[in-house]
């Protein structure tokens, strides 16, 4: 016998969706069990803590909860979340940005040890000291740009879903990206062999597991 969570694991993402604005119970559980993991990577990457990447999840998920009858159908389900989970990641770089911006023109490996060693507690994700670097070297980059190297170079997006995603022209994409890149390089030449990044965990538990 066929279960409703059975039938949901068939439908796409839009009939899913319009499913939740009528009321179904489960069709929003499984949009977020196919997109969760996607959308973590996104979150981790960007915001490089996992609390504050599990927050912005939650928050990003909640409001296309709420949100959803605002979806017009114009792009793919997961583009539409992806937009939502980068505004929450965004939104959140802001708040810390309240904190003068380090000078990027004469930044040395002090600068980045002092990054990585901010915290004194355990780390928990066990990223490896050149994961945290990078990481480290992203703060210092304007949000357009790192929101463009994390889609585009960290998780491998075409330019032309990351546009999609940020709502930006394609060129704009590549822009951000080439001005990022230029600005890192000082910053990560030291990384000869980069271990594998080992920062994409799951996300804690909580309320949107299906």
């Amino acid at each position: 016998m066929t279960t409703l969570m059975d039938a949901a694991e068939k439908l796409p993402d839009k009939e899913l969706l319009s499913k939740h604005t009528d009321g179904d119970d489960t069709a929003f559980g499984e949009l977020v069990r196919r997109h969760r993991e996607r959308m973590w990577a996104v979150a981790i990457r960007v915001l490089g803590d996992p609390e504050e990447a599990a927050d912005a999840l939650q928050e990003a998920f909640l409001s296309a909860f709420r949100g959803a009858h605002r979806f017009r159908g114009e792009a793919q389900v997961s583009t539409w979340l992806h937009r939502i989970i980068v505004n929450a990641c965004h939104d959140r770089m802001r708040r810390k940005m309240v904190r003068p911006a380090v000078p990027t023109d004469d930044v040395t490996l002090d600068v980045l040890s002092n990054e990585r060693t901010k915290g004194t507690g355990p780390d928990p994700t066990s990223r490896s000291d050149s994961s945290m670097d990078v990481h480290a070297a992203l703060d210092q980059l304007p949000p357009d740009q790192r929101l463009a190297l994390v889609l585009v170079d960290m998780l491998g997006y075409r330019v032309e879903e990351a546009a999609g995603i940020l709502e930006v022209a394609s060129g704009t994409v590549k822009s951000r990206c080439a001005r990022g890149r230029a600005r890192l390089l000082p910053h990560l030449v030291h990384l000869r062999n980069p271990e594998p990044s080992s920062d994409v965990t799951s996300p804690r538990g909580g309320d949107w597991r299906s």
